[in-house]
């Protein structure tokens, strides 16, 4: 299998497929399509003929595969032996809704705090929005350590690391980069995630790819830049 991605540094749909093929073994080669620059799209229909043109696809033979829940699911059809869900069918449940749920929402924490790995911002208040969004996330990471993770003993959403911790992992990082504060317990959480080796890979890996300059670059200079040796 190949799967098509875009910078480590800022593509955050990227990091949810890389991070759970990587975290739960399943072979892979990945080729980088760099955002913003010219034939961007052509590439990856080059790779993936009548994809949607995005990132993160996955191509298996001749089957081609984009939007990162409908990869998710392809690899659980593809790997039913690798945990990609929950066993528990009520777990697996919830972990498929709270993953569409983010698929789908918390479009004021995304659009305030793009996903950007190479810089530390300050904290300050960020609107009400950003505020509701935070709160339901974490109400939401509660939910699932208190009803499914803690009964099964490990760090994560449901215990052993699943597709739902994938796709909430990119809004760790930016709760993380950009100071945002959290409840004790979902800060615990946070650290789980941001001290996987899959995503310490991906994250070494960023630091030595091509940068652009994101707009939150231009908007909102960073307190600490991460990139620099």
């Amino acid at each position: 299998m190949k799967l098509l991605i875009g910078n480590k540094c800022y593509s955050s749909w990227s990091l949810r497929a890389w991070l759970l093929m990587r975290a739960k073994d399943i072979a892979f080669t990945e080729q980088l399509v760099l955002l913003d620059e010219p034939g961007f799209k052509e590439a990856i229909f080059a790779a993936a003929p009548g994809s949607g043109g995005t990132v993160p696809t996955l191509v298996d033979g001749d089957v081609a595969v984009w939007e990162t829940l409908a990869i998710v699911e392809y690899l659980h059809e593809k790997r039913p032996d690798a945990g990609i869900w929950p066993s528990d069918a009520a777990a697996r449940a919830h972990a498929r809704a709270i993953s569409s749920e983010m698929h789908a929402g918390f479009t004021a924490l995304r659009g305030a705090c793009p996903m950007n790995l190479g810089r530390r911002f300050g904290m300050r208040d960020r609107g009400p929005g950003v505020a509701r969004d935070v709160a339901r996330i974490t109400d939401l990471w509660r939910q699932a350590r208190e009803r499914f993770g803690q009964k099964k003993g490990g760090p994560f959403l449901y215990g052993a690391f699943s597709a739902a911790d994938a796709m909430y992992a990119p809004i760790v990082t930016r709760l993380d980069t950009y100071g945002i504060a959290v409840d004790p317990a979902s800060r615990d959480y946070m650290q789980a995630v941001l001290g996987l080796p899959a995503f310490r890979e991906w994250l070494a890996a960023a630091f030595t790819e091509p940068w652009i300059v994101a707009q939150d670059e231009v908007d909102e200079p960073a307190v600490v830049d991460l990139r620099q040796p």
